[in-house]
């Protein structure tokens, strides 16, 4: 008999004994062919005669696994013949297979009422919304601490979060800012000049830049940038445990982390907005030269009086909302994030989509609020 190390698995039937010998390991069923002509003995045998039937022999097998267990398993029809001879030492493989009983698909979740989604949505928003709430509060104290001791304020995180949400972002909403403001321009100078109106470009890309869409472009890409950079950073001190830690040392979560990065883009948001308008301004004046000709010292003489002094006023006070908003909706769903990696990818992206419709609402808000000022 070849070495068990290496002999094949072998099956022979004789006058209904069917004599299983050899190794039955994995390893020995990767030779070429060994794997197709042993399942195509083993299809003959269960096809001509009733395994339960057949009496077993397997006293001459070297060495098994479930693997090759299970082949044999599967051929007695997932039940133990009656006449097996079996070694000892084997005994345990068909045994687990026993226990283990037939595999079955879970059963299908029932199907949920209308009202119970209904009921499941408006918990999910009361709990969001009340621990929003619970969280503006508790930044109204720590900003009161604040300002009773400035001496342990958190100066130096403030500065840092300034840096990295407003200085480094200057890059991305110049590139933005600049290509929108040519666009809006160009789609503009094409009707207006249809209608012999091209001196108005001057107060069209002013108002809309200025008041709408300076503001909200930089607080969408802050919401992309810093705000799923701040639930990420918060997200992973709580996987590697630094706020539970944080907690025994005695210090609290609200003071040192959301503080910090709310009065950061509160500071922050505005002269991005600035920023943004006067990228904007100035891609619309270049494409405004292109396609109508109208000279850069005429844009400006002109924007001053097309746009009133309260409309720079609305869009820099959205900016400081825009920023206190996102900076809150981050550090919200950040410490909502349970302690594994799923949780921190599905809170990022949760924290992201709900902050940019936040400061859409709040757009929308400001729009209604303001519709007779600065006309």
């Amino acid at each position: 008999m070849p070495n068990s190390d290496t002999s094949l698995p072998a099956l022979a039937i004789a006058q209904g004994v069917v004599t299983v010998s050899g190794n039955w390991q994995v390893h020995s069923f990767t030779p070429p062919g060994v794997m197709r002509s042993l399942l195509a003995q083993l299809k003959k045998v269960a096809a001509k005669n009733a395994p339960s039937s057949l009496h077993w022999d397997l006293s001459s097998i070297t060495g098994i696994d479930h693997i090759g267990a299970q082949l044999l398993w599967d051929v007695w029809g997932k039940a133990r013949p009656a006449q097996l001879v079996i070694s000892p030492q084997h005994q345990d493989f068909f045994q687990r297979l026993a226990d283990a009983g037939p595999l079955a698909l879970p059963p299908k979740p029932p199907r949920r009422r209308l009202f119970t989604v209904i009921y499941d949505f408006w918990r999910a928003a009361y709990v969001h919304v009340t621990g929003f709430i619970t969280l503006i509060g508790q930044l109204i104290l720590d900003f009161a601490r604040m300002l009773k001791m400035p001496h342990r304020a958190p100066w130096k995180e403030i500065s840092a979060n300034i840096y990295h949400a407003g200085y480094q972002a200057l890059g991305i909403t110049a590139v933005v800012g600049f290509l929108i403001g040519v666009v809006l321009s160009f789609l503009s100078a094409q009707q207006l000049h249809t209608f012999g109106g091209d001196v108005y470009l001057v107060n069209i890309l002013g108002m809309s830049i200025i008041r709408e869409l300076g503001p909200l472009l930089a607080a969408i890409l802050v919401a992309g940038r810093s705000g799923s950079a701040i639930t990420a950073q918060l997200g992973v001190m709580r996987v590697t445990q630094e706020l539970d830690a944080m907690e025994v040392m005695g210090l609290p979560h609200g003071f040192r982390l959301i503080l910090p990065r709310v009065l950061a883009l509160l500071i922050a948001m505005p002269l991005l907005v600035i920023w943004t308008d006067a990228v904007a301004l100035i891609g619309g004046m270049f494409a405004a030269q292109v396609q109508l000709g109208l000279s850069p010292t005429y844009f400006l003489q002109q924007l001053p009086g097309a746009v009133p002094l309260p409309n720079y006023l609305i869009g820099l006070g959205k900016g400081a909302v825009f920023g206190s908003l996102i900076a809150l909706v981050a550090c919200y769903f950040g410490l909502r994030i349970e302690p594994n990696t799923e949780s921190l990818g599905h809170g990022t992206t949760t924290s992201v989509v709900t902050a940019i419709t936040i400061v859409i609402l709040a757009d929308a808000v400001f729009a209604i609020i303001f519709s007779s000022v600065g006309f």
